[in-house]
């Protein structure tokens, strides 16, 4: 099974090609020991444990209907009998309707609104009750935070060729767009003011950008809208211009002026599934070709300069095929996050301010050793998606 994005790889890039391959195998091998039987859902985290001979032990913590929903999406895209290899004997049809089963339970907007994305992309007969569950959980008149607001609106653009969800995805598709402080190309963290405290407020991470980009251009493939393919192309164009040397996404951005603000950690969700998904998307709806800063994200999973022990050492790695994992992430290890606290409390104030000697003090060379499903959903949504070959 292949797509066109695989293809196009394989021509940029052999060992790339061979890498993206290897982390699907990964996905498909791991994903099986994440759901919980018996149930609908997925675990929250696999946290690997190093036993005295140096091998690793994983154990299951939490769980998450989210992860569970995202895993679905992506899932979506293997044969029926790899389907059921991942989701426990279930297809994802199958399994989506459980999901949607769960509704009157959720809580939460995003969860709903994945559920709801999920239900649109199988094309789920009860589809319109999921989109009423996200419309009686999504309050129009206060604000939502920006990862949430966004996956409403990729359910929306999913569901708009199956059922009329007209006003709804206006209103959604003009809430992204108005969260856009002044001129800047990037997403604060909420679409309103309240949900974050004042002096984070001009703080917004990774995922508030890559969501909204996507959901802005999938709102354009789906009918036609050249502002929210130009702000999906800004905010695009905007992350590729910061992305690290080594390839890395970085984590917490100025929402005000298009700034890093922090870049660690650096998550392998983000090198290997979440900027690709995002990128193609925007691609495939018309906007440019990212595909240099994908590959280049790509490659920090087999070479991650963080962890290189001397010039040229691969250092520790962050894949580990024969446990079905990926590290989560490369981060400093500075108690209660301090850099990031630093660096959040003092570009409000002084935008170009650094604290350079926090760098020198707290290097980011520790590796969270947990893996969550929803990383190897969007890995196989990312890859996976597109045309077919």
């Amino acid at each position: 099974m292949t797509t066109r994005r695989l293809v196009a790889l394989a021509r940029e890039d052999l060992p790339l090609h061979a890498l993206a391959q290897r982390l699907l195998a990964v996905a498909e091998a791991g994903l099986p020991a994440m759901y919980l039987p018996g149930g609908d859902t997925f675990v929250f985290t696999m946290s690997g444990t190093a036993a005295p001979d140096g091998s690793w032990r994983l154990e299951q913590r939490g769980i998450s209907t989210r992860y569970a929903a995202i895993t679905a999406l992506g899932s979506r895209l293997l044969p029926v009998d790899r389907q059921r290899a991942v989701l426990g004997g279930h297809t994802v049809e199958e399994f989506v309707g459980l999901l949607i089963q769960r509704l009157p339970e959720v809580r939460n907007l995003g969860d709903a609104a994945l559920i709801a994305w999920a239900a649109a992309e199988t094309e789920h007969p009860k589809l319109p009750d999921a989109l009423e569950r996200v419309a009686s959980l999504d309050d129009h008149g206060r604000p939502q935070h920006t990862v949430e607001a966004a996956w409403v609106l990729s359910a929306l653009a999913a569901a708009r060729g199956t059922v009329d969800v007209e006003s709804r995805f206006a209103a959604a598709r003009d809430r992204l767009l108005r969260a856009r402080i002044g001129d800047s190309p990037l997403f604060p963290h909420a679409t309103g003011p309240g949900l974050v405290p004042w002096y984070r407020s001009h703080v917004a991470c990774f995922a508030d950008q890559t969501y909204p980009l996507q959901a802005l251009a999938r709102a354009h493939a789906s009918g036609g809208d050249p502002e929210a393919l130009a702000a999906s192309e800004a905010c695009a164009a905007r992350i590729c211009a910061l992305q690290g040397d080594g390839g890395q996404w970085w984590w917490h951005y100025d929402a005000r002026r298009g700034s890093v603000v922090e870049g660690y950690p650096v998550y392998s969700v983000h090198q290997h599934a979440m900027a690709p998904t995002a990128l193609f998307d925007l691609t495939d709806a018309g906007g440019s070709d990212f595909s240099a800063s994908i590959r280049s994200g790509l490659r920090w999973m087999t070479e991650v300069p963080e962890l290189a022990a001397a010039p040229g050492s691969p250092g520790e790695p962050m894949i580990l095929d024969e446990l079905g994992v990926t590290w989560r992430k490369v981060y400093r290890g500075d108690p209660k996050k301090a850099v990031r606290a630093a660096r959040g409390l003092t570009t409000r104030v002084v935008p170009s301010l650094h604290l350079g000697p926090l760098d020198r003090l707290f290097r980011p060379a520790s590796v969270d050793r947990e893996c969550r499903p929803y990383e190897f959903g969007w890995m196989l949504y990312a890859w996976l998606g597109g045309a077919q070959k």
